[in-house]
């Protein structure tokens, strides 16, 4: 282990970020009983000048979705329930096709439920709208089709943390006194589960994003729950990480099953596990996850075998968390990471023979359905991402792109040059069941309106071919680009993590 090479690389990058003089970050690299090196960079608040330290507290984001994993886990233990079970067993009001998940499966990423944020913005609505905990469950509740059969694929999904929240809110347990009792106080961490941004967070850092302006601060109103709503420090998520590596109390006996590989129905193993995933070191195994709110990106890394582990916390947006974790593990170890594939595949736009099924390539960096992920070269001459919940296994053969995403087969071929969408695109599309609506102005340039009064927008609609068409919006640091198909009197709209909805002629 070498732990000056990786102390070097990590102060290396802290001081990027004071250098850049905007938003920062904390490095900490440790073993099972102490940090060994701690690394800081940048501002934790940019309007009072602070300093990023090991005490500034971070909206952990999706780091929090292990602790939800941890507390099912030990439930199981107590025969409460089982991973196993399906999830209309502990939660009533579910629509039937998400109340036949299982547990495990809606924590694994391969359940299939649709995304509420991503859902709600294909609607619509934007994700800065203030929608209560009450609202969104209501709102997933109902929504009875799935993105695909569970278990036959993966995909990114904050749906099911968020109803096995409810579950435990409706079997009267309180999910955040939970954490508090079985794995804060023991730990004397100063970790919180507030109920959305508008409570304060002593020490917190403001997330920020870049403009072409300069920074301005990330904004989220949606109520984040057990998928993502965690605060804490560097410093206590090193002594909860450290506990997880000693197999020591309140963390006993769950890192084995919270990082171990999971499986999809027809047997085939998947990297993501219950709120950890693997994440590619050649020659070693490493568990953690990332995180991402507005302004916020983060990471850790364990590395089980040898006891130790890294934890990268960034308040701005434009930190690659996970990279940035990578090549610390990489100093650390002496792996060599996989090099990047540009030029493995050509550049442009592809889709699939039918469905909302397309990708983009340029430069390395490659766009699924909206969601995207850089390219490394993986065996074989095949591009590969480092991502367990958009797994990318990608080559060039004859004309077309083919290969395996989230674990499916899938041949893209190069769109349709000069496609023209016809008049049977235009007019008005109503979904019922949400109350939602949009125009579509077919013609040379036509365009989507959606939204009302001042939140109405008027987005470009870009052929992919005669019957598929994309979306573009940007809101704040996040972009939204969904495929429309069309199929006679109705419209489907899809993104990578919300394919479910469908629109009808009005």
């Amino acid at each position: 282990m070498r732990w000056h090479k990786a102390m070097e690389t990590a102060a290396e990058i802290a001081a990027g970020w004071t250098a850049d003089g905007g938003p920062g970050g904390a490095i900490l690299l440790f073993d099972d009983t102490s940090i060994r090196a701690e690394a800081f960079g940048g501002l934790a608040n940019l309007e009072l000048m602070l300093p990023f330290t090991a005490s500034t507290a971070v909206r952990y984001a999706s780091i929090s979705k292990h602790f939800m994993a941890a507390t099912l886990l030990r439930l199981q233990e107590q025969g409460v329930l089982s991973l196993e079970d399906e999830l209309g067993r502990h939660l009533s009001g579910l629509a039937a096709l998400p109340a036949a998940v299982p547990i495990g499966r809606a924590l694994d990423m391969t359940s299939g439920l649709p995304d509420a944020m991503e859902t709600l913005w294909l609607l619509g609505v934007p994700w800065t709208a203030d929608l209560s905990r009450t609202a969104l469950r209501d709102f997933v509740s109902a929504i009875d089709a799935l993105n695909f059969a569970p278990g036959t694929e993966i995909s990114y999904s904050n749906t099911g943390y968020r109803l096995l929240e409810a579950a435990l809110h409706q079997s009267g347990r309180d999910y955040g006194a939970l954490l508090s009792e079985w794995f804060f106080q023991p730990l004397g961490l100063t970790m919180t589960l507030p109920e959305d941004e508008t409570v304060p967070v002593p020490a917190l850092a403001v997330g920020y994003h870049r403009t072409a302006a300069g920074w301005r601060r990330g904004r989220y109103g949606l109520h984040v729950s057990a998928s993502g709503g965690l605060t804490g420090t560097a410093q206590d998520l090193v002594t909860w990480l450290q506990a997880l590596l000693t197999d020591a109390p309140p963390a006993s006996g769950l890192l084995p099953h919270l990082g171990a590989r999971r499986h999809l129905a027809d047997g085939r193993p998947t990297e993501y596990g219950l709120g950890l995933a693997r994440s590619p070191v050649p020659g070693h195994i490493a568990v953690g996850h990332g995180g991402s709110l507005p302004g916020y990106k983060h990471h850790f890394l364990l590395l089980p075998a040898q006891r130790a582990g890294v934890v990268v916390l960034t308040n701005r947006e434009d930190a690659d968390a996970h990279g940035l974790a990578l090549r610390v593990i990489a100093a650390l170890t002496g792996a060599d990471l996989p090099e990047p594939a540009a030029g493995l595949l050509p550049q442009g736009r592809f889709v699939t023979e039918s469905g909302p099924f397309w990708i983009e390539q340029e430069g390395g960096a490659l766009t699924f359905m909206g969601a995207s992920e850089t390219l490394f070269r993986g065996p074989e001459e095949t591009a590969v991402s480092r991502s367990a919940h958009l797994p990318v296994a990608l080559r060039f053969v004859g004309d077309a792109i083919e290969g395996e995403i989230g674990h499916v087969h899938r041949r893209f071929r190069p769109i349709v040059p000069d496609a023209v969408l016809g008049p049977a695109w235009g007019g008005t599309w109503v979904n019922a069941q949400h109350a939602a609506r949009f125009e579509i102005a077919a013609g040379e340039a036509p365009t989507l309106s959606i939204g009302t009064g001042p939140l109405r927008v008027t987005l470009p609609l870009d052929p992919l071919d005669e019957r598929r068409a994309l979306t573009d919006r940007t809101a704040g640091p996040w972009r939204q680009r969904a495929c429309l198909v069309l199929d006679g009197d109705r419209l489907r709209i899809a993104g990578n993590r919300s394919r479910v909805l469908v629109f009808e002629r009005g």
